[in-house]
């Protein structure tokens, strides 16, 4: 699926937000990078809680557009926020869910803690971030009139989130208990502690990767991209820092760091 046109189903990681230090030089970065457009999204303001958190990034501050459709959103953080992976800052990614609240219930009742609870974003939706049992942080969202990501699966918009913990078995009870997913091996790297997650038609929305290396669990994204060595460079360029390209079975791949200190993965998939 490129262009998405209704809720996605339960379980479907649907939207992106992120919550940054300087919002005009992180709009400069990821739009030299992506070529994104943006529009501001503040019009939802005083109903938004007070927009301290994750959740308030789907109702304030700026929206990425691919040709003029949303595919992310990135908004100012709290003064008292840091900056970097270390304070908590980074990509959040939201799981579609039809009933926010019965969600919300099934990650407390699976173990997990709620960041913010369900909140109304304006008419925009209905959002929760949460944190699973090992400490790894996720949005749910009930989208009404904002479905989420209009664009993804082709270059310049969200391709794929993995989970990457150091205790991959409480992860894959968690998820299979809030969400349903059935699991299986990646068989095309059997060397590798990962885990497919699918939904219960059999669609796979991503994965756990365990990695005994890994200090802290969290969700990794991965934007797919037309030309990964390009991305590198435009990266560079425009005040992050890039791993080297690899190519991999699924396509070339190299690791991004945004000038605020937050990872993620680009592909050009094969």
């Amino acid at each position: 699926m490129s262009h998405v046109t209704s809720n996605q189903p339960d379980g479907t990681p649907t939207w992106i937000d992120l919550r940054v230090p300087d919002l005009d030089r992180a709009l400069a970065f990821y739009g030299a990078l992506f070529g994104w457009e943006y529009a501001s999204n503040t019009a939802d303001a005083s109903e938004a809680a007070d927009g301290s958190g994750a959740a308030g990034g789907a109702g304030l501050g700026t929206v990425c557009l691919l040709r003029g459709k949303p595919v992310a959103a990135i908004a100012q953080a709290p003064a008292t926020t840091g900056s970097g992976s270390g304070s908590g800052s980074g990509w959040t990614m939201y799981f579609a869910a039809a009933d926010c609240d019965a969600a919300a219930r099934r990650v407390t009742a699976a173990g997990g803690s709620l960041i913010e609870p369900p909140t109304d974003i304006g008419d925009l939706g209905r959002a929760a971030v949460a944190e699973d049992a090992v400490g790894a942080r996720f949005g749910l969202w009930e989208g009404r009139t904002h479905l989420g990501c209009e664009v993804v699966n082709e270059p310049d918009s969200l391709v794929r989130n993995d989970l990457v913990t150091p205790d991959p078995g409480p992860a894959r009870d968690f998820y299979t208990a809030v969400f349903g997913y059935t699991l299986d091996r990646n068989e095309t790297l059997p060397d590798l502690d990962f885990t497919f997650l699918r939904r219960g038609d059999g669609h796979e929305i991503g994965g756990i990767f365990g990695s005994p290396a890994a200090r802290s669990s969290a969700w990794a994204t991965t934007f797919e991209v037309a030309d990964t060595d390009a991305v590198v460079h435009r990266a560079i360029a425009a005040g992050g820092t890039a791993g080297a390209p690899e190519d991999t079975p699924y396509g070339r791949m190299a690791t991004v760091t945004d000038p605020f200190g937050v990872e993620f993965s680009v592909i050009r998939r094969l």
